[in-house]
């Protein structure tokens, strides 16, 4: 049976450049046109006329311009950070499955660091000639939740994704610190030093591929704001981080370039 479009009250219609950004929203969550723009310059690499159809798209009640990113000194002067609105989501959906069960959820600028820097690998695997492999695919193998289950409680990565490439596939567990909890705390409340255990428990009994059933093995990539805070990190770990490994940008907004230089030399294509 044939599925037709809704009745959406407005005469422009998305193209097919216009839902991969839609799509790329979906999997991810929000995105700053910085970063549509490039998800899409293999195909188009105007960038005055993408900024006009993400207007137009704005305008039409596709996408919509979350409040939150005017709360920061200087809003005027970054990219605008665009999501999309139940509009977009049920246009969408007329063409593909939903991912956004897997978007980052809480505090919405962490929201937003997680979605710009798993955002910013798919782009470049893309480049590169690998695939990304999305949370949606991996919690598919056993109909899962993303959240892995400990010996007490379990924790829950901010993104959870694989690479394919010729060397077969690698999976990650993202996590983004903002330094908004302690490094170390006597009570029973999320901290540094927790959570890296936390992960060693999964990374030394392989509890990723009895959850997710994955074949491939984990690495857990920690990204940080700040080096200061990445030396906090190191000092949680007694011997080496092999399978932890850490990324820096030093910055405040998430801005193509500077992900794009330091996930390129980072490790995962390192």
């Amino acid at each position: 049976m044939t599925k037709h479009a809704p009745n959406l009250g407005t005469t422009i219609r998305p193209t097919a450049r216009e839902l991969r950004w839609f799509a790329h929203i979906d999997r991810h969550g929000p995105q700053s046109s910085e970063f549509l723009i490039e998800l899409t310059r293999d195909t188009h690499r105007c960038k005055d006329s993408a900024l006009r159809r993400l207007q137009a798209l704005r305008e039409a009640g596709y996408l919509f311009l979350p409040s939150q990113q005017r709360q920061i000194a200087k809003a005027d002067f970054h990219p605008y950070i665009y999501d999309l609105t139940p509009m977009g989501f049920e246009h969408l959906s007329y063409e593909q499955p939903s991912e956004q069960h897997c978007r980052p959820t809480g505090h919405w600028w962490h929201g937003l660091w997680v979605a710009s820097v798993s955002s910013a690998i798919e782009i470049l695997a893309s480049r590169l000639g690998h695939e990304y492999v999305p949370a949606e695919r991996i919690i598919a193998i056993k109909d899962v939740s993303v959240g892995i289950p400990l010996t007490k409680g379990s924790v829950v990565p901010d993104q959870i994704f694989a690479i394919k490439s010729d060397d077969g596939y690698l999976a990650y567990a993202l996590e983004v610190d903002r330094a908004t909890e302690p490094v170390r705390s006597t009570a029973a409340r999320k901290s540094l030093k927790r959570s890296v255990g936390q992960y060693r428990e999964v990374l030394g009994q392989g509890l990723h591929k009895q959850h997710y059933g994955l074949k491939c093995e984990l690495v857990v990539l920690w990204v940080f704001l700040r080096r200061a805070r990445e030396a906090q990190w190191r000092s949680c770990f007694q011997g080496g981080t092999t399978r932890q490994k850490s990324n820096v940008f030093e910055a405040d907004f998430p801005r193509w370039e500077q992900l794009q230089a330091a996930i390129s030399e980072g490790p995962v294509f390192a």
